[in-house]
């Protein structure tokens, strides 16, 4: 395995180590530096950093940091511990560093390098401005810079576009190796589980499948004709969320406001028949929400939504607040789906609800209503996927980091989930030496993506609680959704199939 080899790893160090190592200037071994991203370490990488290394005898290459990586969306494709491993293994590199800095003048200034080597393309067209900058601060302390050959240049952002490379299981390995954790100990954090206690409160929706046969279409206008079989009912939404973390061991409160129907009854019934305790706030104005899709030949054909998003009543308002304020519990999440429930004037009012003590998680699925994570202002977690955050911020242009950052400290939560579909999740929390946490998807046959985010927002909830771990919380949930998406239904994730995924993984990485 690439994380268990330390024969180079010796060679990645903190620019303190380095400057110890390299001492004052003037120097009997002359020390030169190369900077850059080096996501794939390709062609035109080598032969620059061979031509560097005939000019010195001491090779230093240094990389920027993933938090200051905004080149292109979704990138470093390759994380910054892994980036370091790569360039580390080079018998050529003596020494790599990893730059915790936007641009390389601090560490310029800091490690005064002899000669610090930049790539032709910076010098062919006039001296680019910020090689002008970095050739001032050079000049300072009276160091020079040298410019490799340009008769190969490659771009790690085409090949990464032209063929992604599958490294899940390595990045997976450097993330776990870089923050102490085992395979060992996400089934430790599952077996933990059981002893939690969650109280979910949100919008209940039943999402119905309806199967049919296609069996021709109206000549005069486009309608289709399906022949319907059968219909499977799911208890949705917030609800589905509460069936995830008693699936998964916790004890669970749901509390939630529906119609006075048949519905209603279906999902009581079903939760009450998991274990879940159930607190209902029945609104006799408005219908128990469901979302009917029609099926035929494996294709969603249509969809038909019963509901009703007027903003609930001051008296359903209050129903919900005694129910929240008579908790005791390690968790609080609130499951948003703006169908009444959440809005700028009840969620203040339900928040404070909340004993401080309690860990508050709220996630906000706004793809088809007016609704923004940022209302949950101060929560310990927050989940959202790209689009909603973009919404949240009015945002279409930034790239994924830094939208992330942004999002992340206007929220003023302590720690971020973005879910970016079939690229898995990336997480931000502060820290100084590993602020990002990238996670790819470990989805192996996609079926079925619809609960995927319920899945990751219940067992990330169970991890924080159980173990305070962000990066464990990030796996378990990135693994919890991975299994929802392998199978068809909106149906809770049991910990043994999350065991079995993670049995899986630990033999890619083992193999890997």
């Amino acid at each position: 395995m690439i994380s268990g080899d330390s024969s180079y790893r010796r060679k990645i160090k903190t620019r303190e180590e380095l400057r110890t190592i390299l001492g004052p200037r003037p120097r009997a071994r002359k020390a030169i530096m190369c900077h850059g991203t080096f996501d794939i370490v390709h062609p035109g990488h080598v032969r620059h950093l061979m031509y560097a290394r005939e000019k010195a005898d001491i090779m230093i290459a240094s990389l920027t940091c993933d938090a200051f990586i905004t080149k292109a969306n979704f990138r470093p494709f390759v994380p910054e511990e892994l980036r370091a491993m790569n360039l580390a293994a080079l018998e050529i590199v003596d020494y790599v560093i990893i730059d915790r800095n936007a641009t390389p003048l601090e560490n310029l200034k800091y490690l005064q390098p002899d000669y610090f080597a930049k790539g032709y393309e910076y010098f062919k067209d006039g001296l680019h401005p910020k090689t002008s900058e970095e050739n001032q601060v050079i000049e300072s302390y009276g160091g020079e810079i040298i410019f490799t050959p340009g008769d190969v240049v490659y771009s790690s952002s085409a090949f990464i576009e032209m063929a992604p490379p599958r490294i899940t299981a390595e990045k997976l390995a450097t993330l776990m190796e870089a923050e102490g954790v085992t395979f060992d100990a996400l089934r430790d954090a599952l077996a933990k589980f059981q002893d939690a206690r969650v109280h979910v409160a949100g919008d209940t929706i039943v999402d119905s499948y309806s199967y049919g046969t296609l069996t021709g279409g109206t000549a005069k206008t486009p309608t289709f004709s399906i022949k319907h079989e059968h219909q499977v009912d799911f208890s949705g939404g917030a609800a589905v969320v509460s069936k995830h973390i008693r699936k998964a061991g916790a004890t669970v409160k749901f509390s939630t406001v529906m119609g006075q129907d048949m519905l209603q009854g279906f999902v009581v019934n079903d939760l009450r028949a998991q274990g879940i305790e159930c607190h209902v706030a029945v609104d006799h104005t408005r219908p128990t929400t469901q979302k009917i899709a029609y099926i035929a030949g494996g294709y969603r054909m249509l969809k038909v939504d019963k509901l009703d998003n007027r903003p609930i009543s001051d008296k359903i308002l209050e129903q919900l607040k005694a129910s929240l304020a008579d908790s005791q519990v390690d968790a609080f999440v609130f499951s948003d789906f703006r169908h009444g429930i959440f809005n700028r004037q009840t969620i203040p009012q339900l928040t404070e609800c909340l004993p401080a003590e309690a860990l508050k998680v709220a996630d906000s699925q706004v793809a088809s209503r007016w609704g923004n994570i940022l209302d949950f202002a101060g929560f310990d977690l927050i989940t959202p996927n790209e689009r909603e955050a973009r919404f949240a911020l009015g945002d279409q242009d930034s790239v994924v980091r830094p939208l992330a950052l942004e999002l992340y400290t206007r929220a003023r939560c302590k720690f971020l989930i973005m879910k970016l579909g079939e690229r898995g999740i990336v997480a931000y929390r502060p820290n100084e030496e590993r602020a990002f946490l990238t996670v790819d998807s470990f989805v192996d046959k996609l079926v079925d993506a619809v609960g995927a985010g319920d899945a990751l927002l219940a067992y990330a909830t169970l991890a924080l609680v159980s173990t305070k771990s962000e990066v464990i919380a990030s796996i378990l949930g990135s693994m919890a959704a991975a299994v929802a998406c392998e199978k068809d239904g909106n149906n809770p994730v049991a910990p043994e199939d999350v065991l079995s995924k993670i049995d899986t993984v630990e033999k890619q990485v083992q193999y890997a």
